[in-house]
């Protein structure tokens, strides 16, 4: 839960270094000019070779925000689906499973596109796409125990 917000968090912090270095590159593009074409405070060839400078600059830091997009924000969700891709192949009949829905249950056949599960005792069959698999093994077995605890606790009353 703590790498959702800290993602969060960095989304945030790279939207707003794009804004803040968008308006530095802006105010740095848009010198003042003379009337005659050149920027204020220069003169002629000088003028002309100040003037490229700006642009370059916002090249640059466009550079800048692209890469940190993709480090940021694009990058580590290409690991994330990847990831998920490598788990939803490596599934085998008998592991217990997690859907994006919340349904938890035990493998019983798969085909190249579709997942059959079993549910509980009373032994209903689901059949779902592989895509609609979010976890596999360890996490579901510690969802069925709070869920089994939260179930059978009746002590409290």
């Amino acid at each position: 839960m703590f790498s959702k917000d800290k993602s969060c968090v960095l989304r945030v912090i790279a939207i707003v270094m794009t804004v803040a270095m968008i308006a530095v590159c802006m105010t740095g593009c848009f010198a003042p000019t003379t009337g005659d074409g050149t920027a204020s405070g220069t003169e002629g060839a000088e003028g002309a070779a100040g003037g490229g400078m700006p642009i370059l600059t916002l090249v640059l830091y466009m550079g800048i925000i692209i890469a940190v997009f993709y480090f940021i924000m694009i990058r580590p969700e290409k690991k994330r689906k990847k990831k998920a891709q490598e788990m939803r192949d490596s599934l085998a009949i008998g592991d217990n499973i997690t859907t994006i829905g919340g349904m938890v249950g035990k493998i019983v056949n798969i085909s190249d596109e579709f997942v059959t599960f079993e549910t509980g005792e009373d032994r209903v069959r689901i059949k779902i796409t592989k895509w609609g698999i979010s976890s596999t093994g360890k996490d579901t077995q510690e969802t069925e125990d709070k869920v089994d605890n939260r179930g059978t606790d009746t002590e409290s009353k």
